[in-house]
C-alpha cells in the first residue's frame, strides 16, 4: 500500500464522507509553545474518522459480495461507521460487539440499520464476526485491512493540503489502522514529518506488541477511551508504526480527562478521551517541538456520552 491507494480511497469516498477542517488553536499553541492545529475529524459523519475505511472497503466490493452482505467487530466507533455507510450503500450488516459497549454506541449502531450481535468479550465478538465471514459476509475489519488503511490514511492527505509545512503529526491507535495510514500519507507527501502515536494504559496493544516484537492479545481493556480498546493489533499495522513513527506514548486516563476538560473549555468541542489523549501525550512530547514547529492533532472522534464525561470529571478531579 502506498499513497497512490490513499489518493485513489480520496476520490472513491469523497462523496460519502466530510472534508473536516484543519484549524489553528490559540489555546493549544500557548499550552504546549509551539503553533498546534486541530484537525476535527469529531466532526465526520457519525462523529469519528470510521466512514473513510468503512466506505473504502465497502465501494470496492462486487455487486455479488454486496448482495451476501458484510460483518464487523467494534466496541463502538467502527460500529456506526459500517451501519451507517451500508444504510448508505443499501447493504445489509451485522456487527458484533463486546456487552460493555456504552449504550449510546448500541442505539447508534442500530439507529444507522445494522444488527447488533453482542458477545461477553470484544475478543468473542471478533470470534463471531469471524463466523459470519466464514458463512459468506464480507468482513469490514476496523484496521487489519489495506483498504480500510487507505480510507482512514485521507485524514493524513487532508492534513498535508491544508497544513502543506506541517513537521509533527499525532495521532492516537487502536488498531493502529488511522495512525498508519496517517502516517503514510504525510511522510509521502514530505518525508520530514514526523508522526507521534498515542496510547492510553489499559488500551495500549501497540506498545505491547512493539516491546514483545509481535502481535499480543490484551487479556482486558481497562482504560475508559475504549474506543482504543482493540484487543490486539496485527502485523500489518505493527509493521506501519515501527516504520513510520518516532515513538508511541502511553498516558494515563487521568491524564486523558484533564485534557479532555481543557478542549471542551477551549476548544468548545466535546472529544472522547480516544482524541484527547493526544493532547495529553503532546504535552508529555513538547520537548521535541520548537517555536516554529507546526503541529497537527487529529481530534479523531467525539462520541461520549454526557453521563461518562460527568462521571470521568468526578473520579479523576
Amino acid at each position: 500500500m502506498d499513497i497512490n491507494a490513499i489518493r485513489e480511497a480520496a476520490e472513491r469516498i469523497r462523496p460519502y464522507v466530510k472534508r473536516t477542517p484543519l484549524e489553528y488553536s490559540r489555546s493549544l499553541s500557548e499550552r504546549l509553545g509551539t503553533n498546534v492545529y486541530v484537525k476535527f475529524e469529531l466532526f465526520q459523519q457519525t462523529g469519528s474518522f470510521k466512514p473513510r475505511g468503512a466506505f473504502n472497503k465497502m465501494l470496492k466490493l462486487t455487486d455479488e459480495q454486496r448482495a451476501k452482505g458484510v460483518v464487523a467487530v467494534s466496541g463502538g466507533n467502527h460500529a456506526q461507521a459500517v451501519a451507517y455507510a451500508a444504510a448508505k450503500l443499501g447493504i445489509d450488516a451485522i456487527v458484533c460487539m463486546p456487552e460493555n459497549t456504552p449504550r449510546n454506541y448500541l442505539d447508534a449502531t442500530r439507529g444507522y440499520g445494522a444488527t447488533v450481535d453482542l458477545q461477553p468479550t470484544i475478543a468473542e465478538a471478533f470470534a463471531e464476526a469471524q463466523r459470519f465471514a466464514d458463512e459468506g459476509r464480507s468482513f469490514v475489519h476496523p484496521f487489519d485491512d489495506p483498504d480500510v488503511v487507505a480510507g482512514q490514511g485521507t485524514v493524513g492527505l487532508e492534513i498535508t493540503q491544508d497544513l502543506p509545512d506541517v513537521t509533527d503529526v499525532i495521532a492516537s491507535i487502536g488498531g493502529g489502522g488511522l495512525a498508519a495510514g496517517v502516517a503514510l500519507a504525510v511522510k509521502a507527501v514530505n518525508p520530514s514529518v514526523r508522526a507521534w502515536g498515542v496510547e492510553t494504559v489499559g488500551a495500549d496493544a501497540m506498545s505491547q506488541a512493539i516491546s514483545a516484537g509481535e502481535p499480543v492479545t490484551m487479556p482486558a481493556i481497562t482504560s475508559i477511551a475504549k474506543t482504543l480498546g482493540a484487543p490486539y493489533v496485527t502485523k500489518l499495522t505493527l509493521d506501519l508504526v515501527k516504520e513510520l513513527f518516532e515513538s508511541v506514548t502511553v498516558v494515563t486516563d487521568a491524564e486523558a480527562v484533564e485534557a479532555l476538560r481543557f478542549i471542551a473549555e477551549r476548544l468548545k468541542v466535546l472529544p472522547e478521551p480516544a482524541s484527547s489523549c493526544n493532547l495529553a501525550a503532546a504535552d508529555k512530547l513538547r520537548t521535541n517541538f520548537t517555536p516554529e514547529s507546526k503541529v497537527a492533532i487529529v481530534l479523531c472522534g467525539g462520541n461520549v456520552s454526557l453521563a461518562d464525561v460527568c462521571g470521568w470529571l468526578q473520579e479523576f478531579k
